[in-house]
């Protein structure tokens, strides 16, 4: 409440000198709570508060009246406040007064100039007309600068007229150097006149009272004549006879005065033209300025002189102002023609639109020329969209695409190649990515393609926003954002224009989207739109890393369009076309990786690590390492975006194609193993010699036996279930693969299957030879159990066996040490349970018999006891309890004897079947 009752205060005024009528911006403190509460304002004594305009507590806006001093306050009084002070003032301006015979551009009313001093409703005479020398002596203009007078004088005038004027001010500017003599003269002329101004206009009548009885004499006899000429015809009336009498005069009067008067007419006319010439040459010239300053393109300049122009002559009524105003006007229309025809041409950059646009605007060129260039410039982006779709339709040349030009023969870029090319990608950051001269082979036209179709949408389609957004807020019509009729036409007009222009880009992204897809993805594209989008079936068709470039390509695009802040609704179809190509990409490197993994098996060389495996498996993980690797930007989910992995039916037959390449890995195995010598081709063999798991140059040309190939491929596939794909479902989780389990259990089930049947085949071919020579090895010589001599020793046939299971024994250890176990453990229950069925089938045993199958037995379960399995040591006890027992104790110790005696004898052989923690000895 305190604050409220404080007084105003004045601090500022700008600007703070000027003419009557001048605008004036008032600021201070406690300037009135509101229009209401401002009950008064007055500058230099004159009340300014009807132009008031209240716009807060600290400014107000008005006008400054023709005040009766020439400099004083600003008093501001409120209701709240009471009357106010100020701390600066205002100088009050004379205008110049333009003469009868002084040129102007503007039109200026010719009047009388009288005393402001006299009441307006009083009849004024001759007298009161403002003497331009009321002393009535000669001028004598003094040198005395004005600014000093104003000094001297504060607050007086020396315009006698000014009821602030000042006697001595007016007698120093005017007769410093008239004499005493002749200033007396001037005061008695001075009397003079305020003699006969205070005798009023009674003096009047009095000096004219003789004239007002003659006219009234003759008003009364002309009545009189009136009235007795009343019954008289009206021809021959007194007045018709008047009539004539005055147009004969009037006649003879012209004829003798015509042709001077003709001349001094000619002479008028010829001075006024002259001098309409002179004052209104800006108006005459315009037509010839104007076209001048169009050839040099000064439309600005244009501009201002016709605004001049339209403001003076706009509504004139002279016919030559008329016919000169209309020729401007044709000018003007051309000029209105030929800047729409520079709006509408293409290319063109944002700020000649924009200046053109401007031009019109303030030309006042009929229908909207904004929305006429955003509807050209729509139409012109969406040709040149098609047109770089014809360019690349229309081309004759072969494209070879991505063709590897390798040594090897191969026709596409390996998983290597992809990954360098997409961390080539990452490096890069530009849509456009350098490639190194290193590679072999071109890119396709499609990738050209979308990268020139890109260019050409980033190119353009900001520049068009922009354009729509300075459209929306006006700024087209006026930079500095002041609100105008014009710009507020603009807003009205942009937002019943919304949905169109919202069309506008609707159409825009689903051409680029159309266009994509029908170099693309053309089976995405419904029927009716194959034959405008489509007509890429001739071209190459892409792979992985050449799909990751257009996915880098278009995600671009899309974020160059986003920063613009575009509606996400009008991006929402990029958005769906960049998932269809990060799918599509997907499953390409998929099956191109599966076309990879196939190949592998030309590259075996056969060589084995002291891990028992070669370097197929190392070489598989790494192939499926880099496509996972090629596939990190097509996976990648930025904001905005849908996972891949995410869609169900993506993710299934991601999982489907992962699945397949695991198994053809595997088939490739199978067919290793199945292979001849004559079957492998070594053109691919690559060994890598300064490895140390490696053999030496010496054993490059080794070529393994079916057996070996088995032992390998076992090994091989003993360290993919343990650790490949193991590792591989790591990898595949990392990159948000799902259903992983599935992939590493139906993966394992395939390799378990396949090891199976390679084992299975592998004792195949060992333990039916081993077994089989034992019965013919047993009753050679005629051998029968029922006859026989005692026992010397163990004989040959179990030597052989023993030998054969060391040969085994010798060819697993070379190849995987971890197969030996497993091997001879089945090699031997084969051997056992023929043994078991050798020994069942004897009828009866001598005791000599009885002595040396036992002893075989014993000497063969004890040798091979590191291998012996369960059904192993129940086939040698059911042979041992088909034997006779031995109740002599010669006999046991004849037995003890002999075995320790074929220990002793073959323990060189029989070293290779105790458990050693010695290193296999690689070939």
């Amino acid at each position: 409440m305190s604050r409220a009752r404080q007084p105003p205060l004045v601090t500022g005024i700008s600007p703070n000198e000027g003419p009557a009528w001048t605008k004036v911006t008032i600021r201070g403190e406690n300037l009135g709570t509101g229009p209401a509460d401002l009950i008064g304002l007055s500058i230099c004594g004159h009340n300014c508060l009807l132009t008031a305009e209240w716009m807060s507590a600290s400014k107000i806006v008005c006008r400054v009246g023709p005040a009766k001093d020439d400099k004083g306050e600003i008093i501001v009084t409120t209701k709240s406040g009471g009357h106010g002070t100020s701390t600066v003032s205002f100088k009050l301006l004379k205008p110049d007064k333009i003469g009868i015979l002084d040129p102007s551009a503007v039109w200026v009313d010719e009047m009388n100039y009288y005393d402001m001093r006299t009441d307006r409703n009083k009849g004024i005479s001759p007298l009161s007309l403002r003497p331009s020398n009321p002393l009535g002596i000669e001028i004598d203009k003094g040198k005395i600068p004005q600014k000093d007078m104003e000094l001297t004088f504060p607050g007086m005038s020396g315009d006698f007229t000014s009821e602030n004027f000042s006697a001595t001010w007016y007698l120093i500017e005017n007769h410093s150097g008239t004499s005493f003599e002749h200033l007396r003269m001037a005061a008695s002329n001075l009397k003079k006149q305020a003699t006969k101004k205070n005798e009023g206009s009674l003096a009047y009548v009095k000096g004219g009272l003789s004239t007002f009885f003659e006219a009234q004499d003759a008003l009364a006899a002309i009545h009189q004549r009136l009235e007795s000429d009343g019954t008289e015809r009206v021809e021959g009336s007194m007045t018709q006879r008047l009539e004539n009498i005055l147009n004969r005069a009037s006649d003879t009067a012209d004829t003798l005065f015509q042709e001077v008067l003709g001349r001094k007419d000619k002479a008028d006319s010829t001075r006024n033209a002259l001098n309409v010439l002179q004052r209104f040459k800006f108006l005459f010239n315009l037509p010839l300025y104007i076209e001048r300053n169009i050839q040099k393109g000064d439309y600005d300049v244009v501009i201002n002189d016709y605004e001049k122009a339209k403001s003076l002559f706009g509504n004139t009524e002279v016919p030559v102002f008329k016919k000169v105003y209309a020729e401007v006007e044709t000018r003007i229309g051309a000029l209105r023609s030929l800047l729409l025809e520079k709006l509408l041409q293409t290319p063109s950059t944002l700020h000649d639109q924009k200046r053109y646009i401007r031009y019109l605007s303030d030309l006042h060129a009929p229908g909207d020329p904004a929305w006429q260039c955003i509807y050209a410039q729509h139409k012109w982006i969406l040709q040149l969209m098609q047109n770089c779709r014809e360019e690349f339709i229309n081309d004759q040349r072969v494209g070879v695409g991505a063709i590897a030009l390798d040594l090897e023969g191969d026709t596409r870029p390996l998983a290597l190649s992809r990954l360098s090319h997409t961390a080539s990608l990452k490096r890069g950051g530009s849509l456009r990515t350098p490639r190194p001269s290193t590679w072999r082979f071109e890119t396709p036209q499609q990738v050209q393609f979308v990268e020139k179709l890109s260019d050409v949408v980033i190119g353009q389609l900001p520049n068009f926003w922009k354009l729509w957004i300075s459209y929306v807020n006006g700024s087209l019509f006026s930079e500095t954002g002041e609100k105008s009729g014009q710009v507020e036409k603009s807003k009205k007009n942009a937002r019943q224009r919304q949905n169109d222009f919202k069309k506008m880009i609707e159409e825009l992204t689903h051409r680029l989207v159309k266009l994509v897809r029908g170099a693309l993805l053309p089976t995405t594209l419904p029927p009716v739109e194959m034959s405008l989008y489509a007509g890429w079936e001739n071209k190459t068709e892409l792979t992985g890393p050449w799909l990751t470039q257009v996915i880098h390509i278009v995600r671009g695009c899309h974020d160059a369009l986003s920063t613009l802040e575009i509606p996400n609704d009008l991006l929402q179809v990029i958005q769906d076309l960049l998932l269809d190509l990060r799918v599509h990409c997907l499953m390409v490197t998929l099956l191109h990786t599966t076309e990879d993994v196939k190949r592998l098996a030309e590259k075996e060389d056969w060589v084995v690590d002291n891990e028992g495996i070669t370097s197929l498996p190392s070489q598989f993980e790494q192939c499926m390492v880099q496509m996972l690797q090629s596939l990190k930007e097509p996976l990648e989910t930025r904001p905005g975006e849908i996972s891949v992995l995410q869609l169900e039916q993506a993710q299934d037959q991601a999982s489907e194609l992962c699945v397949a390449i695991l198994k053809v890995f595997i088939n490739c195995l199978e067919q290793l193993s199945t292979k001849t010598d004559g079957d492998v081709d070594t053109s691919h063999k690559s060994a890598d010699l300064g490895s140390p798991d490696r053999f030496s140059s010496a054993q490059e040309d080794f070529s393994p036996t079916p057996e070996q190939r088995l032992l390998i491929i076992l090994s091989n596939c003993q360290y993919l279930e343990k650790h490949t794909f193991l590792n591989l479902a790591d990898h595949f989780e990392k990159r948000g693969f799902t259903g992983t389990e599935k992939i590493t259990r139906v993966s394992a089930e395939a390799v378990r299957d396949l090891d199976g049947k390679l084992f299975d085949a592998y004792i195949e071919r060992w333990a039916d030879p081993i077994a089989g020579s034992l019965e013919p090895g047993i009753y050679a010589g005629y051998f029968d159990w029922k006859d026989c001599q005692t026992p010397t020793g163990v004989r040959n046939y179990l030597k052989e066996a023993l030998v054969n299971i060391i040969t085994v024994h010798a060819e697993v250890f070379t190849i995987s040490k971890e197969l030996v176990p497993r091997v001879l453990s089945k090699i031997v229950e084969s051997v056992a349970e023929e043994m078991s069925r050798l020994m069942q089938c004897v009828s009866s045993f001598s005791k000599n018999g009885a002595l040396q199958a036992r002893l075989e037995l014993c000497a063969l379960r004890d040798a091979i006891a590191s291998y012996l399995s369960g059904e192993s040591n129940a086939s040698f006890k059911l042979a041992l309890d088909a034997l006779p027992q031995l109740h002599s104790g010669a006999d046991k110790k004849l037995l003890e004897e002999l075995l320790n005696k074929f220990k002793s004898s073959m323990q060189l052989q029989l070293t290779c079947f105790q458990p050693s923690n010695v290193q296999p000895v690689k070939r």
